[in-house]
């Protein structure tokens, strides 16, 4: 049972951007989420975390800060922080911010004293390093070939023509990296950690947390995309690099202590049980959870970047999950519960089937999977109705926004424009993975923009079509035979807080034969006993056998009805597509 505050809390993600429009320049806004919180707290919300809204040059949609401790103008002003959070204590709700101190943008007051010239001050803040020479010219190379994140095939490092050095910048030539193993730059993130604490937040989500260490003989990486390639992807020397855990407890020990404060570390490129137990180890360890990967990753080619596709099945799903939940109650851990956020394709359409028929029933197959899953819980705007891609037709080169979508896409025409094949194959990742699927304007109701904005503005990115159907307004008022996405995650994030001893607290053990359409478990509570989730993860008619030792007291839920679901009780349960169902055991 609980030892923390946040650990039986819903928290809320929000991108800014797509929220609300409060002031008709066609960007989301501080004063527009703030008209919305009535909203958040009647589904069920206790924690928003917003991603990034300081001051930015957008380069990355803001993680990318050029001034940690003011917020950019295009959401609002500091002074309409200080409302929102004393909105929030109002409503008994708390406001969690995001942290981005792996890199700052190149605009930031750090950098460009930084840059200045090779005796700055500032110059080991960032990490600076001699160009290799090319042999024939002598021109400058980069440092070693690791490839840029969200551009792999781009350098990882930048060339400055003025002191003839490159820096460390993974994500983005825009972003360069700080410099942990530099104390001075340590003190300075405390610094700013404690502001925005002081001022009310409740703690961080902690961006790429786990590269602050580099491994410091910046090597060569393996070349695993082939020999055509110049640029490889470097993760094996900074991801959970030799000092991350040392950097980690100071933070803990100067300043997260301190305030009590709930953190949630993104940690990429991670599955070690014993290396995340260690992070998040009641007492010892240094977050209070952290992102795990694994679900999202499950199609993604393993050894290879994000923007790839494989083939999965509910066999891994089952593994994945039954692996994670079992790890946090055995080693003494905490887990984060989440399908979607601001970097991923909608879960909807990335799981199940978003077509017309049958994405309510796969919306809220995966809110039953959520709500009653051991750890604490996340919602990422626009899930909670189902929110779904957008259309294959979008063009590539006017509807998407995203940095790494438009690198991925022009990198595939430069290297097969002339292989129609291959590049309808690299199309097909970019329709199912780019991250502007979770990044289209929040859909408020069937008006104009979707409600994000008024009528007349233009939206800084498309909204998607499909809004006069799947938009808030219509589905809390929806009084039809079964419950709107958003009805169904209402009265699951209720049915979780009621009965948290089991759901968010209780022992869960993967039940039945491994299936290739159902993954069904137990989740146990002190209180309130034995609880029976069943999913059908397929668009198939199924017969799920319930293991002999079994006895259905009662389904309690199910996602194809509003009242109890009329099935057997022993033997086997015929399962419609998509179905999900909540049981009482004997």
């Amino acid at each position: 049972m609980p030892d923390s505050w946040w650990q039986e809390a819903v928290i809320y993600q929000i991108y800014p951007s797509s929220f609300k429009d409060s002031n008709r320049d066609g960007w989301g806004d501080i004063q527009g989420i703030t008209s919305q919180l009535d909203y958040l707290q009647r589904l069920g919300v206790d924690i928003l975390w917003c991603s990034p809204m300081y001051k930015s040059p957008q380069a990355d949609m803001g993680y990318d800060i050029s001034d940690y401790k003011a917020i950019d103008p295009i959401y609002g002003s500091n002074r309409d922080l200080d409302r929102l959070v004393a909105e929030l204590k109002r409503r008994g709700m708390k406001l969690m911010m995001d942290l981005v101190v792996n890199h700052t943008s190149e605009e930031h007051a750090w950098f460009l004293e930084s840059r200045a010239s090779r005796s700055n001050p500032k110059r080991s803040w960032y990490i600076w390093k001699d160009p290799r020479r090319d042999q024939e010219d002598g021109r400058p190379q980069p440092p070693n070939n690791w490839s840029q994140i969200l551009g792999e095939a781009n350098s990882a490092w930048t060339y400055d023509e003025k002191t003839d050095q490159y820096y460390l910048s993974l994500f983005t030539p825009e972003q360069p990296d700080l410099n942990w193993e530099n104390p001075d730059v340590r003190a300075a993130v405390h610094d700013v950690m404690r502001f925005w604490l002081d001022k009310g937040a409740c703690g961080y989500r902690m961006d790429v947390i786990n590269l602050i260490s580099k491994d410091q003989r910046f090597p060569d990486a393996e070349p695993s995309l082939g020999p055509d390639r110049k640029y490889h992807p470097g993760g094996k020397y900074f991801i959970n690099g030799p000092r991350m855990h040392e950097f980690l407890q100071e933070i803990k020990h100067e300043v997260l202590e301190k305030y009590g404060a709930v953190t949630v570390g993104e940690m990429p490129g991670v599955s070690d049980v014993d290396e995340i137990i260690k992070t998040v180890k009641r007492g010892t360890g240094e977050l209070s959870m952290i992102f795990i990967f694994d679900v999202v990753d499950i199609d993604n080619v393993p050894g290879k970047v994000r923007m790839t596709l494989q083939d999965w099945s509910v066999k891994d799903l089952r593994r994945i999950v039954s692996k994670w939940q079992k790890a946090m109650i055995e080693k003494d851990g905490w887990n984060s519960v989440f399908c979607e956020n601001h970097d991923n394709p909608r879960s909807v359409s990335r799981y199940t089937d978003d077509s017309d028929e049958y994405r309510t029933y796969g919306a809220t197959l995966l809110a039953l999977m959520q709500t009653t899953l051991n750890g604490t819980l996340y919602v990422y705007q626009g899930e909670e109705l189902g929110m779904r891609n957008f259309p294959k037709s979008w063009d590539p080169l006017q509807d998407y926004k995203d940095i790494e979508a438009i690198n991925f896409w022009k990198k595939s025409l430069d290297l097969y424009g002339d292989d129609p094949e291959e590049l309808a194959r690299q199309r097909k990742v970019l329709e199912k993975k780019a991250r502007d699927h979770a990044r289209t304007p929040m859909q408020w109701n069937a008006g104009p923009n979707a409600g994000f904005a008024d009528e007349g503005v233009k939206p800084w990115m498309r909204v998607n079509d499909d809004y006069r159907e799947v938009n808030a307004e219509k589905q809390l008022s929806d009084d039809s035979e079964g419950l709107s996405v958003w009805q169904f995650w209402q009265r699951g994030l209720a049915n979780r807080k009621m009965h948290k001893d089991a759901f968010t607290y209780g022992d869960f053990e993967d039940v039945g034969a491994e299936s290739e359409e159902v993954f069904a478990y137990v989740r146990t509570g002190k209180e309130s006993g034995k609880w029976l989730v069943v999913l059908n993860f397929s668009g198939k008619e199924v017969r799920w056998e319930l293991p002999k030792s079994m006895e259905v007291q009662g389904w309690m839920a199910g996602n194809y009805t509003k009242g109890k679901p009329d099935k057997s009780l022993k033997d086997s349960v015929a399962l419609h597509p998509w179905e999900a169902l909540l049981g009482r055991l004997v």
